[in-house]
């Protein structure tokens, strides 16, 4: 026995670490499926995205010499020439204050809009679709819209004011800088309702019942109750909205630039449009880019503070995370934003204190004249209550339907009744005269192809790398996976202003500016983020199992991604992809900067190119703006049903 197990322990030797061993233990045990699947969009990433960004860096130390037509290295000369420069300055502080206002009134009003819908009113659904239309609507359309009411001359806006005793003379309201500011934060409140609302509506829709009637019964009134469990529920909610929206409305250009061109006289000259009219009006690209990366740590700390936020439902990663330094500073915060709403409530209080002590001395005072008590019975309170939200909301719905109907009764108005001023809300007699001049007398047909062609190309292109990028992300086993989830949150939040000048300086190198390979390339750096990142969030909810099932029965991990994943998945894919097409076909700034040849603009340039100086045929604008918006909106009206189960998995999951 000792002699065999003596030969048993001598024959034994060790089995050999192989190649693929090692390389599995390198990067991970799914490796040669995951990195096939991740690659197209790595690429997009690290050569569309990271490259341009950190070649841009070096360019923003550098400036061009007109007198030698060399570019000279300055260091970061460009940067302190900043801090002294007046342009620089004004348009610091024009996106601040834009910023600012936006931010406040679309929360206030998304807030308000969210809280009626989220009660019992009739035909909730039809006035939630309408609070929805402004997000449908094409940039190019809403700028030309609002132009057009604005308008001093032949706009509705004077009209209306003027007939209501507001005003006593027509105003300017966008050549008058001290409207203009004013008037492009409302456009851009109407275009920022749809999303609040959506976003505020999720939230409440999330708060405890219960918890709102144990505060009742403890004889909380309305405003308590929203102040200590509503807004309390909804904190994650509003924080993530509100940096979601910042960010945007932030490095807000096409909007404003479509309406003001950062005037007049600069006062609505953000610093977006100055990055721009600096690094392409004036082929100054290092001074250009070091306008819009200046602002590129206080993006970076918004983008950071997101990420922790729109990561606080992982559950697990929140249990086994170790207390750090930032947590008593996250403490300091809540306990500030604690304090400064209860200052900011208690007007607030104090209003409503007013109106209950108003009330009760009504009933008092008519308790006394006849003798008896009279009280609302609880149908009728309710009924008042319902009166109430509705009267609330009414304005709301004119301010959001208002521009549509606009758009509408200008593009069947003769180019005569526009001018002459004549039935100024009605069309008399409604004709087609500006669909027919605008088909027959300019290319909108060349640019609606060039549209379908970019938008449906691209869409193609970054939902495919999505789907299989999500895939590997959701289910496989491999090195770089989180990093990689990470640098996808990141280019998902970066926005666009500081890349587009970087990008234009690749595809120049490249040689491919003003071409269709110009926005097919370009466009997922933007739309491939976005649609990974929800059908990521929709894969993990697939249960795992389906893969091994069919992996135990010989299944490749193509064969169950494309016949058993990506079917389940079908709602998520269809989701993106109208997202997708819908951002393609409104793209605005890259088509802008991208493309110069009459024969490759896209309908958001095309619309613009109409515009001729002071000359702006309103009529044929308004067709052409209600006939780019509808494309979009029969997607929308056939698709609605998919995007609730599509969007909201993967936005909670991702």
């Amino acid at each position: 026995m000792a002699n065999q197990a003596l030969v048993s322990d001598t024959d034994y030797q060790p089995r050999p670490v192989t190649t693929a061993r090692r390389l599995q233990n390198l990067f991970g045990r799914d490796w040669k499926v995951a990195f096939p699947f991740v690659l197209p969009m790595v690429l997009i990433m690290l050569g569309l995205i990271a490259w341009p960004f950190i070649n841009a860096i070096f360019l923003s130390t550098t400036s061009l010499n007109f007198l030698t037509g060399q570019t000279v290295d300055v260091g970061f000369r460009n940067y302190q020439r900043l801090l002294t420069s007046s342009d620089y300055i004004l348009s610091i502080q024009n996106t601040l204050s834009f910023t600012f206002w936006s931010l406040s009134i679309k929360f206030a009003t998304g807030l308000t809009i969210a809280m009626i819908l989220n009660s019992n009113i009739p035909y909730r659904n039809l006035i939630s679709g309408i609070m929805l239309l402004p997000w449908i609507v094409p940039e190019i359309v809403t700028a030309l819209a609002w132009k057009s009411i604005f308008d001093p001359i032949f706009g509705g806006l004077n009209p209306i004011l003027l007939g209501l005793g507001i005003i006593n003379r027509p105003l300017g309201w966008l050549s008058d800088p001290q409207l203009a500011m004013p008037s492009v934060i409302a456009v851009n409140v109407w275009k920022g309702i749809p999303f609040y609302v959506l976003l505020l509506l999720s939230g409440l829709k999330a708060i405890d019942k219960e918890q709102l009637e144990a505060a009742e019964v403890d004889g909380a009134n309305a405003v308590q109750r929203f102040r200590h469990v509503t807004l309390p529920g909804m904190r994650y909610v509003i924080i993530v909205t509100l940096l979601l929206s910042f960010i945007s409305t932030f490095n807000q250009f096409g909007l404003i630039f479509l309406m003001t061109g950062g005037g007049p006289s600069g006062a609505t000259k953000l610093y977006s449009i100055l990055a721009y009219e600096k690094a392409i009006g004036s082929l100054q690209y290092g001074p250009g880019i070091a306008i819009a990366f200046s602002v590129a740590p206080l993006m970076a700390i918004l983008i950071w503070l997101l990420a922790r936020f729109m990561r606080q439902d992982d559950k697990s990663s929140q249990a086994n995370r170790k207390p750090n330094v930032f947590d008593g500073g996250w403490r300091i915060l809540e306990k500030t934003w604690s304090f400064i709403l209860d200052v900011l409530f208690l007007p607030i209080h104090a209003v409503d204190f007013l109106i209950r002590g108003i009330g009760k001395a009504i009933g008092a005072i008519a308790a006394g004249a006849t003798g008896q008590k009279r009280s609302l019975s609880m149908k009728g309170r309710e009924r008042m209550s319902l009166i109430g939200r509705m009267l609330v909301l009414f304005p709301f719905m004119i301010f959001v339907l208002f521009p549509f109907y606009w758009v509408v009764i200008t593009s069947f108005k003769t180019t005569p009744q526009i001018s002459e001023r004549r039935d100024i809300f009605w069309p008399t007699p409604p004709t087609m005269n500006q669909y027919t001049s605008l088909i027959g007398d300019t290319p909108f047909l060349w640019w609606l192809f060039n549209s379908v062609f970019v938008a449906t190309v691209s869409t193609i292109v970054s939902v495919s790398m999505a789907a299989l990028a999500a895939y590997a992300l959701s289910r496989l086993k491999f090195t770089g996976a989180g990093l990689l989830t990470t640098f996808l949150l990141i280019t998902y939040l970066l926005p666009a202003t500081l890349l587009f000048i970087p990008l234009y300086q690749t595809l120049t190198n490249l040689g491919i500016i003003n071409t269709y390979g110009a926005l097919m390339i370009t466009y997922p750096t933007f739309l491939l983020p976005f649609a990974t990142w929800v059908m990521l969030g929709y894969f993990r909810s697939i249960p795992v199992e389906l893969d091994e099932a069919a992996m135990i029965d010989g299944a490749s991990r193509l064969y169950v991604f494309m016949r058993i994943v990506l079917p389940l998945a079908a709602p998520a894919v269809l989701a993106v992809t109208l997202f997708a097409f819908t951002n393609a076909w409104n793209e605005f700034l890259f088509a802008f900067v991208f493309i110069t040849s009459e024969s490759l603009r896209t309908l958001p340039i095309g619309l613009l190119s109409m515009v001729v100086g002071d000359i702006l045929p309103w009529g044929e604008l308004m067709a052409a703006s209600l006939l780019t918006a509808i494309p979009v909106a029969v997607l929308y009206i056939y698709a609605q049903r998919f995007l609730a189960s599509g969007l909201t998995v993967g936005a909670v999951k991702g």
